[in-house]
């Protein structure tokens, strides 16, 4: 049986079940392994902690593993990325026009990318290693761009008739995503006049 095949909402909520003694442990690892594997589908992952632990709890193992998964790619990326075994992806005309479009603007494409659950992440991530973003803007776009798209799915996983039945509830969803947008951009504001105080006292 293919792998993809394997990894379903069922399979994986009993391999919670059957390794229940480790804790939140797994719950936390697999997000985080999806980051470096991103043929792993995040989207089960995130359903299942939600079904196995709860919709709070739940979404903050799947966000936490997931945003330091996605940090240690940036990092790794951007420490060893100008070496010759990375050096290709910068020749690549796609991975070039993303990579100019993160250096134009910074925390928005890559908070926007990361906001969706089919997004390819990896790439994200190692464009984003590669660009000249700073590292506190590539955190804050991934932890509130995981944040956004990882409580849509916790929510939908933990009760996914309430998004007809509530309505209410799928507008606060909305809203999350229309808050963290403006805080973003504010933040990245002052980030971006910092850098520029800090390269002109250089």
């Amino acid at each position: 049986m293919d792998v993809k095949e394997w990894l379903t909402l069922e399979n994986i909520m009993e391999i919670l079940e059957r390794y229940e003694s480790f804790g939140p442990i797994p719950g936390f690892f697999l997000p985080m392994l999806e980051a470096f594997l991103p043929f792993l589908p995040l989207f089960v992952f995130v359903m299942a902690n939600a079904g196995a632990f709860g919709l709070w709890f739940g979404f903050l193992l799947s966000w936490s593993g997931a945003v330091a998964g996605a940090f240690l790619v940036f990092f790794l990326v951007r420490t060893y990325g100008q070496r010759k075994i990375l050096s290709f992806l910068q020749r690549h005309r796609q991975v070039k026009k993303l990579m100019n479009w993160v250096d134009r603007h910074g925390f928005g494409p890559v908070f926007l990318l990361l906001c969706f659950p089919f997004t390819p992440s990896a790439v994200v991530n190692i464009v984003a290693g590669l660009s000249n973003i700073s590292t506190g803007q590539y955190l804050l776009a991934v932890m509130s761009g995981k944040a956004v798209m990882i409580f849509t799915i916790s929510f939908i996983g933990y009760d996914v008739g309430a998004l007809f039945r509530e309505p209410a509830r799928t507008a606060v969803v909305i809203a999350v995503i229309a808050v963290l947008w403006f805080v973003g951009k504010q933040i990245e504001a002052r980030l971006d006049t910092k850098d520029h105080k800090e390269r002109e006292r250089g």
